[in-house]
C-alpha cells in the first residue's frame, strides 16, 4: 500500500497542472511515442522488471516457469498489478518477444482518479521545469533556491540537504570577507614587519648551516628572504583574530541551522512526526535473509548442546570483531604508509637536487620539493578515497545493519573516519611533525642511516602548511568534487549505452526510435546523499580545522558551493532517476559530525597558532627578553650558534664557497658552544613552551566559553515558530473540549428522550446521573448523587466517559422497553 500511494503521489507531481475535466488529448498534443498502443490514453507511470530466462510470451504465455524464484516474483507482479487495477490505474503490457532484458509495463491515471487523489495532495501547479528553468542552471547561481518546490518533487530528505547546503554557502560570506581582510592586512604590514626586514637585511650576515650532509654548503639567511615575506602574509597578530572567529562562526553556523531547520520542519508539517512513524522501518532484504537461514540452521543443529553453541556464537563473534579491527587497522596504516612514502620522497629528492653542480636548481630545492611532493599527495588522496569508500561499505555489509538508517548511519561513521584521515594526514604531518625530531648540527636523525629528516623552512613551516592546505583543498573541490561529478556519470551512461546497445537483438520492432521510459531507464541511479554531504563535511573540516594557516580557505569554499549548489541541481533533475522521497526531520548524524569538529578545530587551531607559527615566540621575546620592548634582534634571539669542528666525520661541508667558517648559525632554542651546557635547551626554550601550552589552554577555554555564550543567546527554535505551535496547542486544545462538549450534550439529550419514552421512567434531577438503556441504568436518585460539575452533592461525583455516537445509538431500542432487572449498573 505505501508503494501504491507513492505512485499515485508521483503521477500526479509528474502529471504537472490540473486542467478542466475533458476528453484526452490526441497523440499529437501529448507527444509522439508517450500513448498506450490506442493512440490516445497516455503513459503515466512505468515499471521494469528484469526478464532472466528465455522465453516466448505468446507460445508459452500459460506456461509456469521452471525456476521458483521467477514464479514468486511473477506473483508478486500480479498482486501488484491487481492493487493497481483496484486503484483505478489502467496498465498495458509489453508485446515484444524477448529472451532477457528489461521489460516495461505501463501505467495511465484517469482523469477521476488523478481528480480523487489530487483533492487529497494538494497539488496545483509543475515543479520540474521550474525547478529545471530557475534553480538547475548555471546562470541562475545568484538566485535563492527554491528549497520548497525541490521538497515537492525530490521529497524531505533531499530538500533538507540542499536548505543546508545554501544556508553553509550563506554563512560563508561573512567568513570570506573576514579572511580576505585578513590576508590584506598581511599585505599592508609586510613592508613594516621588523623579523621579516632582519631576515632580509644581507648586512647581519647570518651564516647558517649546511641543509644536508657533505654535498651542502653554508648559506646565507638573506636568501630565504621572499619566503619570510610570504610567511608574513598568513603568519600575522590578526591570524589569531580570525581563528578565534572561525570557531565562533562555526557554532553560529550550527545554531543558524538549527533554527532554519526547525522553520522548514514547520512548513513543512514535520513537527508532528511520530517517533514510530519516522524510526520504525522494516528490516533490510540481506538481514531478513540471513536471519532465515540462521534460523534453518538452528533447526538443523537441535540436537547439539546448548554450551556448545554458545561457545560458538563468542568465537564467531570475536572472530568477526578482529577481523574488523585488523581490517580498519591496516586502513590507518595504508595511510601512514603514504604518507611516510611521501616524507621518503622529500628527502630523497632534496638531497639529489642539492648535489647538482646546477646552482639554480640548488637555489629551487625548496619550493620544486614542496610543490612536487604536495601533487604525490594529492593524486594519492583521489585514489585512496575510491578505496576507502568500498572498504567502508564492504565493512557495513560484514557487520549486516537490521535497518536501512542503521546501515546508513554506520556506513557514514566509517567512512567519515577512513576520508578524515586520508585527506588530513599530511597536512597534520606538516603542522605538528616536521622539523620537530629533525634533531640538530652534529646530531641529526636519519632515515635508513642515510638521510637527514627534513626541517621546516627559516621562516617557519607555516607557510608550508598553507601550500599543502591550498593545493588538497583546490584539487580536491576541482578535480573530485566537480569533473568526477560531471565525467564519472557520463562515462557510466556511455559504457552502459553501449552494453546495452551491444546485448539488444537487433529486431524490427527494436528499430523503431526509444521511448521516453528506456531513456529514463538509462539515466544514472540515486546512490543516496552521502557523497554530497562527505564532499561539504571534508570541506568544512578545511575551512575550520587550519583557518589559521590560510585565511582564504573561505572564500575558496564559497565560490566552489556556488557551483556545487547548480551542479548538484542539474544532476539531480537532469542526470539522475527521479529518487524515491523519503520524509525526514534533520539531516541524521552529520550534525553529530559537524558538531564533533566544529569543536575539534578549536584544539587544532589553538595548537597550530602555539606550536606552527611564531605568534607566541615573538611575544615572549618582546616582553621578556627585549631589552627595548620592541621585536629588533628577534631573528638573532631565535638562532643558536653551532662550532663547525663538532661536525661528525663526513658530514661537513666540503671545499666551502665561505672561507673558513668557525660557528654557523641554525633555527633553535639552545645553548652555545662555549656554555657548560653545550647544545642543551636553553632557558628562552622552555619559557617558550610554558608560554605555548599556556595560550593553548586560554585559547581553548575562551573560545569555548565564548562559543557556549553564542549558543546560550540564539535560542533554537525562532521566536515566531514558537508563537504559532503555542497558538496551534491552544486551537487543538479548544476544538477538543468543543467537541467532547457537543458529545456530552448529544448523549444527554438521547438519554433524556429515552427516558421520557420509557413507561414508569421517572425524570432525571440536576443532580443525577445519565441512564443507558441496556448497557447503563439510572445512578440512584437523589441530591447527593450529583454530576462532576455539581458541587452540591456529598457522595463521589460521577464522570461523564467520552464515547461515539454510534457506541450509544446501537444499544438503544426502537421502541419503549423497561429496564431489565438483570441489567448492570454503571456510573457514566
Amino acid at each position: 500500500m505505501p508503494r501504491l500511494l507513492y505512485i499515485l503521489h508521483s503521477l500526479l507531481i509528474s502529471l504537472g497542472s490540473l486542467q478542466v475535466v475533458g476528453p484526452t488529448p490526441s497523440p499529437q498534443s501529448i507527444g509522439e511515442g508517450l500513448c498506450f498502443s490506442d493512440g490516445r490514453r497516455k503513459v503515466d507511470y512505468v515499471l521494469v522488471f528484469q526478464r532472466r530466462r528465455h522465453s516466448s510470451i505468446r507460445s508459452h504465455a500459460n506456461a509456469a516457469p521452471t525456476d521458483p524464484a521467477d514464479n514468486e516474483m511473477r506473483l508478486i507482479r500480479q498482486e501488484f498489478e491487481a492493487n493497481l487495477l483496484e486503484a483505478g490505474l489502467e496498465i498495458e503490457r509489453d508485446r515484444e518477444l524477448k529472451t532477457h532484458g528489461p521489460s516495461f509495463t505501463r501505467l495511465h491515471a484517469p482523469w477521476p482518479v488523478l481528480c480523487r487523489e489530487a483533492e487529497f495532495l494538494k497539488i496545483k501547479v509543475p515543479t520540474k521545469t521550474v525547478l529545471h528553468e530557475e534553480w538547475a542552471r548555471y546562470s541562475a547561481f545568484y538566485k535563492y533556491q527554491p528549497i520548497d518546490l525541490v521538497r515537492k518533487y525530490f521529497g524531505e530528505k533531499i530538500g533538507l540537504y540542499f536548505a543546508w547546503l545554501g544556508v553553509y554557502t550563506q554563512l560563508l560570506i561573512p567568513a570570506s570577507i573576514v579572511g580576505i581582510i585578513v590576508f590584506f592586512f598581511g599585505v599592508a604590514t609586510v613592508e613594516t614587519d621588523i623579523p621579516s626586514q632582519e631576515m632580509c637585511n644581507e648586512s647581519l650576515n647570518f651564516t647558517m648551516c649546511p641543509l644536508c650532509d657533505g654535498v651542502c654548503d653554508f648559506w646565507h639567511l638573506s636568501t630565504a628572504c621572499g619566503t619570510a615575506r610570504a610567511s608574513h602574509l598568513f603568519d600575522n597578530p590578526a591570524t589569531v583574530f580570525f581563528a578565534i572567529f572561525m570557531s565562533l562562526w562555526a557554532v553560529l553556523f550550527l545554531e543558524h541551522w538549527k533554527r532554519r531547520q526547525i522553520s522548514l520542519s514547520f512548513s513543512w508539517d514535520l513537527t508532528g512526526i511520530e517517533e514510530d512513524e519516522v524510526y520504525t522501518e522494516h528490516p533490510r532484504p540481506k538481514y531478513e535473509n540471513i536471519l532465515l537461514q540462521k534460523r534453518q540452521r538452528k533447526q538443523k543443529n537441535k540436537k547439539k548442546k546448548k554450551k556448545n553453541e554458545v561457545g560458538k556464537k563468542r568465537n564467531l563473534l570475536m572472530t568477526n570483531l578482529s577481523c574488523f579491527l585488523f581490517l580498519f587497522c591496516s586502513q590507518f596504516g595504508l595511510t601512514f604508509s603514504a604518507v611516510f612514502g611521501v616524507i621518503i620522497y622529500r628527502i630523497t629528492v632534496s638531497a639529489l637536487m642539492a648535489m647538482s653542480p646546477d646552482p639554480e636548481t640548488k637555489s629551487n630545492v625548496r619550493v620544486t620539493v614542496t610543490a612536487t611532493a604536495v601533487i604525490i599527495n594529492l593524486v594519492v588522496i583521489l585514489i585512496l578515497d575510491e578505496i576507502y569508500g568500498a572498504v567502508a561499505l564492504w565493512l557495513t555489509e560484514l557487520e549486516i545493519p537490521k535497518t536501512e538508517t542503521d546501515f546508513e548511519e554506520r556506513l557514514i561513521l566509517k567512512a567519515f573516519l577512513l576520508k578524515f584521515m586520508n585527506a588530513y594526514a599530511p597536512i597534520f604531518y606538516v603542522a605538528f611533525f616536521k622539523g620537530r625530531f629533525a634533531g640538530r648540527p652534529g646530531n641529526y636523525v636519519y632515515v635508513f642511516n642515510d638521510y637527514r629528516m627534513e626541517e621546516c623552512a627559516p621562516g617557519g613551516c607555516l607557510i608550508e602548511l598553507c601550500i599543502q592546505l591550498s593545493i588538497i583543498m583546490l584539487g580536491k573541490q576541482l578535480i573530485q568534487n566537480n569533473i568526477f561529478e560531471i565525467g564519472i556519470p557520463k562515462l557510466k551512461k556511455l559504457v552502459r549505452a553501449i552494453k546495452d546497445k551491444g546485448s539488444a537483438e537487433k529486431k524490427s520492432e527494436q528499430e523503431r526510435p526509444p521511448q521516453q521510459w528506456n531513456l529514463d531507464y538509462a539515466l544514472a541511479p540515486f546512490e543516496g546523499l552521502t557523497p554530497e554531504y562527505m564532499e561539504m563535511i571534508i570541506q568544512f573540516g578545511f575551512v575550520s580545522l587550519f583557518v589559521a594557516s590560510f585565511p582564504l580557505a573561505p572564500l575558496f569554499a564559497l565560490l566552489n558551493n556556488v557551483i556545487e549548489i547548480r551542479l548538484d541541481a542539474k544532476k539531480f533533475v537532469t542526470e539522475l532517476r527521479r529518487p524515491v522521497a523519503v520524509r525526514a526531520k534533520d539531516i541524521g548524524i552529520w550534525y553529530n559530525i559537524l558538531s564533533g569538529m566544529g569543536k575539534f578545530s578549536v584544539i587544532i587551531n589553538a595548537f597550530v597558532i602555539s606550536f606552527t607559527s611564531d605568534f607566541i615566540p615573538r611575544l615572549v621575546y618582546q616582553y621578556m627578553f627585549s631589552q627595548t620592548g620592541t621585536m629588533h634582534g628577534f631573528i638573532d634571539h631565535t638562532l643558536s650558534y653551532f662550532n663547525v669542528s663538532n661536525f661528525k666525520p663526513g658530514t661537513a661541508p666540503q671545499n666551502s664557497e665561505h672561507g673558513d667558517i668557525i660557528v654557523c648559525r641554525y633555527k633553535d632554542y639552545r645553548e652555545p658552544p662555549w656554555s657548560p651546557d653545550a647544545y642543551m635547551f636553553s632557558k628562552q626554550y622552555w619559557c617558550v613552551l610554558a608560554a605555548r601550552l599556556a595560550f593553548v589552554i586560554v585559547f581553548q577555554n575562551l573560545v569555548m566559553f565564548l562559543s557556549l555564550v553564542v549558543a546560550w543567546v540564539i535560542p533554537d527554535t525562532p521566536k515566531t515558530i514558537m508563537e504559532q505551535l503555542k497558538r496551534e496547542k491552544k486551537l487543538l486544545v479548544d476544538v477538543f473540549l468543543r467537541e467532547e462538549k457537543e458529545k456530552f450534550q448529544l448523549i444527554q439529550s438521547l438519554f433524556s428522550k429515552d427516558t421520557t419514552l420509557q413507561p414508569g421512567g421517572h425524570v432525571l434531577h440536576p443532580g443525577q446521573g445519565l441512564p443507558i438503556p441496556g448497557r447503563y441504568s439510572t445512578l440512584p436518585s437523589g441530591p447527593k448523587q450529583g454530576l462532576a460539575g455539581d458541587r452540591g452533592g456529598e457522595g463521589p461525583r460521577a464522570r461523564c466517559r467520552a464515547a461515539s455516537f454510534s457506541q450509544f445509538t446501537r444499544n438503544i431500542p426502537s421502541s419503549p422497553r423497561n429496564e431489565n432487572e438483570n441489567s448492570r449498573h454503571t456510573a457514566v
